[in-house]
C-alpha cells in the first residue's frame, strides 16, 4: 500500500517549521502533498500563485513532494490524490485542541484517512507565519525563519522597510 499524506494549511509563507515537518514526512511517506488553502477567511499577503511558487522553491530539494493549491473540502481534496492520511503540526499544547476537533470531524468525513500529528523540531515550536510577517512589516530581521527566497519576497510586498 502506498501512504500519502497530504499537509494542508495556507503557508502565508512558508517557514523553516514547515520545511522541517515536510521534511520529516518525506521520509516516511511514499508522497506528500503540500495542499496550500485559498482561505477565505483569511486575508494573505501572498496570493495563492505566489504561495505555491515559494513552497515550490523552497521544497525543490525533495523528490516526493507535490505542492498543490485547493479550495474545497479537505477530506475531499485528500480522495482526490489517493492520500490516506492528513498530516498536521502541533507546536505547541494551545494547537491541540482545534486540531484534535477538526481531526474528529474529518474522520467522520472520510474514516478511512487517518490524521497524523507531527511536532516540530525544538527551535522551531514557536514559529508561525503571523509572527514572521508581523516582524517583518516592522522591519525586522526574518531571515532566521524563513528561507532567502521568502525573505525577498516579503521585501517585494514592502513588508521589509529597505534601511
Amino acid at each position: 500500500m502506498k501512504n500519502i499524506a497530504i499537509y494542508p494549511g495556507t503557508f502565508d509563507p512558508i517557514t523553516f517549521g514547515h520545511i522541517d515537518l515536510i521534511e520529516r514526512a518525506a521520509r516516511m511517506f511514499n508522497q506528500v502533498v503540500i495542499a496550500i488553502a485559498v482561505n477565505v477567511k483569511k486575508q494573505p499577503v501572498f496570493s495563492l500563485e505566489e504561495r505555491i511558487e515559494l513552497a515550490e522553491q523552497a521544497l525543490n530539494h525533495l523528490e516526493n513532494i507535490k505542492v498543490v493549491g485547493f479550495s474545497n473540502l479537505l477530506t475531499d481534496f485528500a480522495r482526490e490524490h489517493g492520500a490516506n492520511i492528513i498530516l498536521r503540526g502541533l507546536r505547541a499544547v494551545s494547537d491541540f485542541d482545534y486540531e484534535f476537533q477538526l481531526a474528529g470531524m474529518n474522520r467522520r468525513l472520510a474514516p478511512q484517512i487517518e490524521s497524523l500529528f507531527l511536532m516540530p523540531a525544538e527551535n522551531y515550536t514557536y514559529l508561525a507565519s503571523s509572527f514572521v510577517r508581523e516582524i517583518a512589516s516592522l522591519g525586522g530581521d526574518v531571515s532566521q525563519f524563513v528561507p532567502d527566497i521568502v525573505v525577498t519576497a516579503l521585501r517585494k510586498k514592502t513588508l521589509i522597510p529597505d534601511r
